[in-house]
């Protein structure tokens, strides 16, 4: 994929916070920038498949479930316009471990991957 044009998925100044705790402190990072924020996503892209949306405190977000582990959760702060402006990643194992999946896992698997 060329980088070479702004992005219309995310806004210019888009940030992406990730918390990985005291387990995954390597992937507690900030990162800022349509560019840094989508080629850090492109690398992900492998997980689409255990990705299901769901509603994080009322706003669009989606869990990552690997083999019935909840593995990360995702929030998404979108603009009125459509575009992302924050993505929240909680990868904390003590933290993920204290969500009830419940039916979410054996709810229908909706990915699109043109989003």
């Amino acid at each position: 994929m060329a980088w070479s044009t702004p992005s219309t998925k995310c806004c210019p100044d888009v940030a992406l916070r990730s918390d990985g705790g005291t387990a995954r402190a390597g992937q507690s990072v900030v990162l800022s920038g349509a560019r840094i924020v989508e080629s850090q996503a492109a690398l992900y892209s492998s997980l689409a498949p255990f990705v299901r949306p769901v509603l994080v405190n009322g706003a669009a977000g989606v869990l990552c479930v690997v083999e019935g582990r909840l593995m990360s959760v995702m929030a998404f702060t979108v603009t009125d316009d459509g575009r992302i402006a924050a993505i929240d990643v909680l990868t904390d194992p003590d933290r993920v471990d204290l969500v009830e999946l419940g039916p979410l896992l054996f709810g229908p698997l909706l990915f699109d991957p043109l989003l």
